[in-house]
């Protein structure tokens, strides 16, 4: 090889590695982006969140209490016990004991109407069991800082009404919200229509609506 060439190859290599020395000597002494550091490594100052935690037991019961309109007779006062099992969280097995005392008849209020009811057969109660289903989970607040679980539902079931002495076989159609006021108490406002075949007056099918409002624990 001649030795201009050797000489050529020689500088060059010798030119190319004082390049790359200068290169990283002079990104080491580079004063950082301090702008762009603050941005990509800002600490963000986050929200503290309390977030209350339910209870996950399954288990529920109650008292309740409210308006019985027993169709042909007046409204009277109805009070009962609810039990129910959470499946899921949308699914729930419900069961119902309620009684009431019921007042006079339509006919019964008129002048020269029907015989009235003996005491024991003003005597009304009921039982039934229940599938409740929850359509609209969600919360409400009060404030800015403080929500309450609710839910609200609907529910359905069979059971037997006690009135005049006679049994009947009774549907029960219904729905109701339910509102947490703690991890392990809830309020109950519900709605429920029974639906049953009567004679007590006249032959037909009654709907006796009946409006409540309870609480209940879980456990």
């Amino acid at each position: 090889m001649p030795i201009f060439i050797r000489n050529f190859l020689y500088r060059s290599v010798c030119l190319t590695v004082l390049i790359s020395l200068a290169v990283q000597v002079n990104a080491q002494d580079k004063p950082r982006n301090t702008a762009l550091d603050e941005i990509v490594s800002a600490d963000i100052e986050r929200r503290v969140i309390t977030e209350d935690q339910l209870d996950s037991e399954d288990w529920e019961i109650g008292i309740y209490g409210g308006i019985l309109n027993i169709e042909e007779f007046d409204s009277n006062f109805v009070y009962g016990l609810r039990a129910a099992y959470h499946m899921t969280e949308s699914f729930s097995l419900e069961a119902n004991i309620g009684t009431s005392e019921v007042g006079d008849s339509f006919s019964e209020s008129l002048d020269g109407g029907l015989p009235g009811l003996n005491e024991d057969d003003r005597q009304y109660s009921y039982y039934n069991i229940s599938f409740a289903y929850n359509i609209l989970p969600g919360e409400i607040f009060f404030g800015k800082k403080t929500a309450y679980k609710t839910d609200i539902y609907l529910i359905a079931g069979v059971g037997n009404t006690t009135f005049n002495s006679n049994d009947f076989f009774t549907y029960s159609l219904g729905g109701g919200l339910r509102f947490y006021l703690t991890d392990a108490i809830a309020l109950h406002a519900t709605v429920k229509d029974h639906i049953y075949d009567s004679d007590v007056v006249t032959a037909q099918q009654v709907h006796n609506i009946e409006s409540t409002l309870g609480f209940s624990f879980y456990f």
